[in-house]
């Protein structure tokens, strides 16, 4: 039962993620909203909304492991294992001037994420900054971008504005009530087999929240839209770390579990620090270089497992 509840969180999840998008970018469109404001609020949040109900009903169930593994997991798994699946499948070349913007921001945040982790406690002081950045950083991006963002994708997406609200509230409900099982499911789980909270939601709730963003990565790595791939994982990290982590907990404050203090704290460093320096030799991401990022996921989950 408990791994029924997990599969279905995370169709619902991913179902109820996708159809939120679609239904919040056909409204945008509708009300005249630029491809580019679209793609950076409605689509940025809504592709990370999966991350967001999990850890807030994580949080408020009283299951800090989940919570804030989930946000920690996904982000090493967005670089270890979804890039490097993204790297393996085409190389990924990188955008100069994108890229120096946001490695930026990715860094700070990074940093903000690993003092929260050593200071053993994400507060709602904590959150309200998190979530205060992350508002700063829509706003740059927002007034200094270049290019006119995903159009064609966007005009496909026009419908009835009735229609567009529909789509968002099933997606928002079916996001719900995904969250609610894959949480009740990967909390019975840990307490049955032995494992802590922590380790299910930095690996198997991080994974399966991250599902939007490996699907994307590989269909953009396979149709040679490597900016668009490692764009997705910028981004989403930085999103994961000032919107999600940030606004839950604004909600509910988060005590960091003993066990991730040390040892989350470090691959979480490494593995973004690792990333920028390989997008900044030669500017690409090789095949290479992308195998070695699936093979210290493997080792991180090896450490992880008892």
């Amino acid at each position: 039962m408990d791994i029924f509840l997990i599969v279905i969180g995370l169709l619902a999840l991913v179902g109820g993620g996708e159809t939120l998008v679609n239904g919040a970018v056909s409204l945008a469109k509708s009300l005249k909203l630029s491809p580019m404001a679209i793609g950076l609020t409605i689509v940025g949040f809504g592709t990370s909304l999966p991350e967001l109900l999990t850890s807030v009903t994580a949080a408020l169930a009283g299951s800090p492991g989940v919570a804030i593994g989930n946000v920690i997991g996904s982000n090493i798994a967005n670089i270890l294992l979804i890039l490097g699946v993204a790297a393996l499948l085409s190389p990924i070349a990188v955008d100069r001037s994108g890229f120096r913007r946001d490695n930026t921001v990715l860094i700070l945040a990074t940093a903000a994420a690993i003092a929260i982790l050593v200071m053993g406690n994400a507060g709602r002081l904590a959150g309200v900054a998190l979530a205060i950045s992350l508002l700063l950083y829509l706003g740059y991006v927002l007034r200094y971008a270049d290019g006119p963002g995903p159009q064609e994708e966007i005009e496909e997406l026009t419908r009835p504005g009735w229609k567009s609200a529909l789509f968002i509230a099933g997606g928002l409900a079916a996001t719900i009530l995904g969250a609610k099982a894959l949480v009740t499911g990967a909390v019975a789980i840990a307490a049955h087999a032995g494992l802590s909270e922590a380790v299910i939601g930095l690996t198997l709730v991080a994974v399966g929240t991250s599902l939007p963003e490996l699907v994307t990565s590989i269909i953009a790595a396979r149709k040679k839209m490597s900016d668009v791939a490692l764009g997705n994982i910028v981004g989403s990290n930085i999103f994961n770390i000032l919107g999600i982590l940030g606004v839950t907990a604004i909600i509910a404050p988060i005590p960091v579990p003993a066990e991730m203090v040390v040892r989350d704290s470090l691959v979480l460093g490494l593995a973004t620090v690792l990333m920028v320096v390989n997008c900044r030799t030669g500017w690409k991401i090789t095949r290479t270089e992308g195998a070695i990022f699936l093979a210290l996921y493997m080792g991180y989950i090896w450490l992880l497992w008892p």
